[in-house]
This record gives C-alpha cells, structure tokens and sequence, in this order.
C-alpha cells in the first residue's frame, strides 16, 4: 500500500471540518455566540478566526506570503459576524478555500519553500501547521458546543460508556 501525503490530510481536513458543521447542526443562533466569560471565545468568533486565517494562508498559496497584507486578525477575535447564515458562509468559504488549494497540489510541490510572515516553511510543514491549528479551534467549537447543549449533546465520536460495545462491533466488523 503506497502513501499520498495530500490525499492524507485532505482527509483529516474534511474529518475536521465534519467535527464543526455537526457541531454547529446542533446549535441555535444564540449558542453560536455565547461566551463563557468576557475572555473567551465564542464560537462565532472562533469561525471568524479560521475564516481569516484559511483566506490568508490559502489564497495564492506557494506564490504569496500566507500572511497577506489585506488581513485584519485583530478584528478576527471581535465580535464581527452577528447570524448564524453569516457564520456558516464564512464558515464554508473559508474551507472551500483550504479544499480548492489542496486539490491543486501536487506531490512535488511538497517540496518546496513558502512563507508565513516571511518565515520560510516546506510546504509540508506548512500544512501541517495549518491542519494543527484548526483541528485546536474545531475542538473548542466541539467543546463549546457540549457546553452550552449539555445533557442534549449528541455525541460525535463514542458515546460515554459505549467504548466496549462500539470496539466490539468494530471487530466483529459489522
């Protein structure tokens, strides 16, 4: 079985991305941008965040520094996007954006140099990075969301106390 890097991390984008949109299914609007305190981050800015961020480091990828000038990531962390359709194109947008520069990868662009803030990085590492710090906010989005539906949370992975029984069904293979 030979391994593809990018069919790799394509995959582990899009496991990502699910996480959020199920997370964000089950939600009202209000829960979209409650707060824990006036330190935290709700989930609208969290998308806020990533929709900034993909659009930089993604736009004009191995050709452009992944941090464009046109970026105000100091306005990503305020309260920018005020409903839930707003907070879902951005949303979407900002993975579409990540989704259309890795499909026109190819394995020898891996190999070469771009930069983020004029910190050279292989383009690997680069993707990477990227995959690492959106898997961190999809995880406070999913935290959040258990947070604020509580005793209503639908599990995304494996229920509390079903480890035995799914483990049990994944090695019977049915």
């Amino acid at each position: 079985m030979s391994f593809n890097y990018l069919e790799s991390v394509k995959k582990y984008f899009h496991q990502q991305k699910s996480l959020g949109d199920k997370t964000i299914e089950q939600l009202g609007e209000e829960n979209l941008f409650w707060q824990y305190n006036e330190n935290s981050n709700s989930i609208g800015v969290i998308v806020q965040h990533l929709w900034g961020n993909m659009l930089s480091r993604w736009t004009n990828f191995l050709t452009e520094d992944g941090e464009k000038e046109w970026r105000d990531r100091d306005t990503e962390f305020e309260t920018v996007i005020k409903t839930r359709e707003e907070l879902i194109k951005k949303w979407n947008d900002g993975w579409q954006c990540v989704f259309d520069t890795l499909d026109s990868l190819k394995e020898e662009d891996l190999s070469k140099t771009i930069y983020i803030r004029k910190e050279p990085h292989n383009v690997g590492d680069a993707i990477n990075r990227q995959l690492a710090h959106y898997s961190n906010h999809v995880g406070q989005i999913v935290y959040i969301g258990k947070m604020v539906k509580n005793q209503n949370w639908k599990s995304l992975s494996i229920p509390k106390g079903n480890s035995k029984e799914f483990n049990q069904k994944m090695m019977s293979g049915k």
